[in-house]
């Protein structure tokens, strides 16, 4: 039987070819995540363990509990402390680190690199071996600054130019001297770093005299944990943290362990999704070769064969078929981890140095992937094989399903799918954070019953088609006949590509609603023209609403100011705002009183009035920062959005309750012109501000486009990963073709002998081929936008103005490619079919 097998598989090298390359794309998918990660995080751990090199001992400061009820505060890491650190017998060097956002302009005054990446800190001493000198020399000075030589390579800087630059605050024009290399993970990310001399950098980031931690070196021969011990006896024990350098690079080596394994998993879902599509051609591959070897297996049954013989046959071949498409997928998935490396590099994301890691997990997990799917994908047909009779030997054909079976199974299927409903409606009725479990289960079991009762399906869906099919007459009539005579055949193919299609439909309609969610909520609560915020997400300069105001035709400003408070003796944030000018700023409908704000009276969303209790007229107390209590008197109720929420105070108010060192927290400022937006509305305000690198000015649409780029990359990133499970339906389509070319020799071979030409024979192939792949499309987008509806749903529970919209032409894009998809597979199986020789082909069995 092992020798039977084997013959078999050679026997049937060009059918089983297809099926090769589906197992060995979902294996190269697989490898090829698990080689690009574990090189990239290896690479970034050796990066990160070399930012340790200079660093034996870090020390950073702890919370020291104030006496007698007074409020404590972080010990403060000063120069004395440094002092005190490098004065311990084992300590070589200590060094103070001061850090801080900085942003820098390229030549044409853009910000240079991620916001969240564009960072700042102290070059210490004359020289700072944490940073070695490529070119100039050390900084002194607010004056004077040094760059890394990532940032000055993209941005064409070198020593002795002058930059814009800005530490959330006024913008500055310092000059270069000095250009340095660094092992930093944000400048290999993309980010910039900037370095001032000690004490300009400690100004700048307003921390005057005062250190974020401090690396200690030890002398040779000196180990960390003994430098450790040394400086914990020589610091306060109770105001410092002492940690070793090694223990520094091993926790940075479990994060960022910690953030591939999202990366890692995220890829690794796809890749199964494209497997699991591969099972559906691996199945119609053997089903379809069972069927062709009917009298063959009855043969072998008649001479002595056993069920379990026939049934390890069939799985001896699966796996001769998986072990080599395991091998073909792991050489394609090392290339596929070179190549995604080669690509980070195009995209100005440049990936460390460092080997490419291809692990003995990786390996196994390529063969035991290749293997098992494909084995488990032929263990059902291998079971039916082991069911034909003997007598069948003496037939053609093997019987067909009963109806007994077909019944069985719609009722499973109808069963099945009904569940899967029910699971993702009643999901859509609970909290989003308790429904990700029953609508994806849901999901999974609506997807199983839909492709169970596929064969069902495929007669009243391809009878539709039939009006138009008649438009090609005879070749039409026989390709609908062709589709419809083995529904199992033409469901499973059909199911590979609608798989794909749903996930695809499905996050088109949900990023189509959220961004028209997010347009209306805008335009419908926002009435000033521009926001004004920090491109890093970190507060304003109070500054910068005093330079707006002054601004030529600025109207109205007002921040949107975070703050901290005890509202009924509960902790809660509150947004200071200009009670004078919000009312033309925004537009909340108000649910109850008036949208007032000023004094002691303040406005609260839906919301929180519901939790509370509150209405319009309600006395709430609040202790501000100072401790100081104060009555306020509720004055309207507005319906919130994701943009402004909460309680609504004047800042007026708040300024005098502010803490003498405490910098007002304005996240934002909302700006309103005379003549509304315009681009030289924009510039003006931009001037204003100094043309500031590290402040953003944007109107409604600026706002809307930004989100929108970030829902256009995400998308983007899940049509390319899909494409895969695309690709592999696209071989499932030609497979199944070919081998039912194969099965239907003979017939193809009267419809020649009784004059139906060789154009008719390819007419035929192709429209049988178009016919599948639309049936698969259709379910694809229905099931697409009923998972889209369902997750919008959650969605809507928190978001107001949640709208669902169905991105038609995109959908219609959809079905258009679904269309060229069949077309383009039946191009080989329908030149394969018109180049049958007559004669040969009748006489074929």
């Amino acid at each position: 039987m092992f020798r039977t097998a084997l013959r078999n598989v050679l026997a049937h090298k060009a059918r089983l070819l297809m099926t090769v390359l589906a197992v060995m794309l979902g294996v190269a998918f697989v490898s090829g995540t698990l080689v690009f990660t574990n090189s990239l995080s290896e690479a970034l751990q050796k990066q990160s363990a070399k930012g340790f090199d200079h660093v034996d001992v870090a020390i950073t400061a702890q919370w020291v509990e104030g006496e007698n009820d007074e409020v404590g505060e972080y010990y403060e890491l000063t120069r004395e402390v440094v002092d005190d650190s490098a004065a311990v017998p084992g300590a070589a060097y200590a060094i103070g680190t001061v850090q801080g956002f900085t942003a820098i302009a390229d030549k044409d005054g853009k910000l240079l690199g991620n916001g969240f990446q564009s960072q700042g800190g102290n070059y210490w001493g004359p020289k700072d071996p944490r940073y070695p000198l490529v070119s100039g020399r050390a900084p002194k000075g607010e004056g004077e600054i040094l760059i890394d030589s990532e940032t000055a390579k993209r941005a064409g800087y070198e020593v002795g130019d002058t930059v814009r630059m800005s530490v959330d605050g006024p913008v500055l024009e310092p000059e270069i001297t000095g250009v340095f290399t660094t092992d930093d993970g944000n400048v290999a990310a993309g980010g910039s770093l900037t370095l001032f001399d000690t004490a300009s950098a400690q100004k700048l980031f307003g921390k005057a005299g005062i250190f974020d931690e401090i690396a200690v070196k030890a002398k040779d021969g000196v180990s960390d944990t003994a430098l450790q011990a040394q400086l914990e006896k020589a610091l306060p024990s109770d105001a410092v943290v002492t940690t070793t350098g090694t223990q520094l690079a091993d926790d940075q080596a479990e994060s960022i362990a910690s953030s591939m394994s999202g990366l890692k998993q995220g890829m690794l879902v796809f890749a199964g999704i494209s497997l699991f599509v591969g099972t559906f051609i691996i199945a119609n591959t053997f089903t379809m070769l069972v069927a062709q070897r009917t009298k063959e297996l009855a043969l072998m049954r008649a001479v002595g064969a056993s069920r379990r013989q026939v049934t390890r046959s069939v799985l001896i071949e699966a796996f001769v078929v998986g072990t080599v498409a395991a091998i073909a997928g792991l050489v394609a998935g090392i290339g596929i981890g070179v190549g995604l490396r080669s690509l980070m590099g195009t995209l100005d994301a440049p990936m460390p140095d460092g080997p490419l890691v291809i692990s003995p997990g990786t390996v196994a997990s390529a063969f035991a992937v290749g293997i098992l799917v494909t084995m488990l994908a032929a263990w059902l047909p291998g079971r039916r094989a082991a069911k034909i009779p003997p007598v069948a030997a003496m037939s053609a054909l093997h019987a067909q399903a009963t109806t007994k079976s077909l019944v069985l199974r719609n009722t499973l299927g109808a069963l099945v799918s009904a569940a899967g409903v029910a699971l993702v409606l009643a999901a859509t009725t609970m909290v989003p954070k308790d429904a990700k479990v029953p609508m994806g289960f849901g999901a999974a079991l609506l997807i199983i019953g839909v492709f169970i009762l596929t064969p069902l399906l495929s007669r009243p869906l391809i009878a539709a088609a039939a009006p138009a099919l008649r438009v090609f007459g005879v070749s039409g009539k026989l390709a609908r006949q062709n589709s419809v005579r083995n529904p199992r055949r033409t469901a499973a193919t059909a199911s590979a590509l609608m798989i794909g299609l749903t996930l695809i439909t499905g996050m088109t309609v949900m990023a189509g609603s959220l961004q028209k969610s997010i347009d209306k909520m805008a335009a419908s609560a926002i009435e000033a023209d521009y926001m004004v915020s920090m491109v890093n997400g970190h507060p304003l300069s109070p500054d910068v609403e005093k330079k707006l105001k002054q601004a030529d035709g600025v109207t109205a400003t007002s921040p949107m100011r975070n703050t901290f408070a005890l509202v009924d003796g509960e902790h809660q944030y509150i947004t200071g705002v200009n009670g004078a000018t919000i009312g033309e700023l925004t537009e909340f409908p108000v649910v109850q009183g008036a949208f007032e704000v000023g004094g002691t009276g303040i406005v609260v969303d839906e919301d929180a009035a519901k939790s509370r209790g509150w209405k319009a007229g309600s006395k709430v107390t609040l202790t501000h920062e100072d401790d100081k209590k104060q009555q306020f008197t509720i004055t309207g109720v507005y319906q919130a959005n994701e943009l402004v929420r909460g309680i609504l105070i004047d800042t007026a108010t708040l300024d005098r309750h502010e803490s003498a060192d405490a910098e007002p927290t304005d996240m934002m400022v909302m700006v309103k012109t005379a003549d509304g937006t315009s681009d030289a509305a924009k510039d003006s305000l931009e001037k204003a501000l100094g043309t500031n690198p590290a402040i953003k000015v944007q109107d409604k649409q600026d706002l809307s486009n930004e989100i929108a780029k970030m829902f256009t990359l995400i998308l983007n990133m899940v049509y390319g990963l899909l494409a895969m499970a695309v690709i592999v339906a696209i071989l499932g389509v030609v497979n199944t073709l070919a081998m039912s070319v194969f099965e239907r020799s003979q017939e193809i071979g009267m419809l020649r002998a009784i004059g139906l030409d060789r154009t008719g024979i390819k007419r035929m192939v192709r429209l049988e081929s178009l016919v599948i792949s639309l049936f698969g499309a259709v379910l694809g987008l229905g099931l697409g936008v009923f998972f889209g509806w369902a997750a919008g749903e959650l969605l809507g529970a928190s978001m107001a103005t949640y709208e669902l919209v169905l991105p038609w032409a995109r959908m219609g894009i959809f079905l258009l490619l679904a269309a060229v998809v069949g077309v383009l597979a039946a191009l080989w199986p329908a030149r394969r079919a018109a180049r049958l020789n007559v004669l040969r082909a009748i006489k074929a069995e």
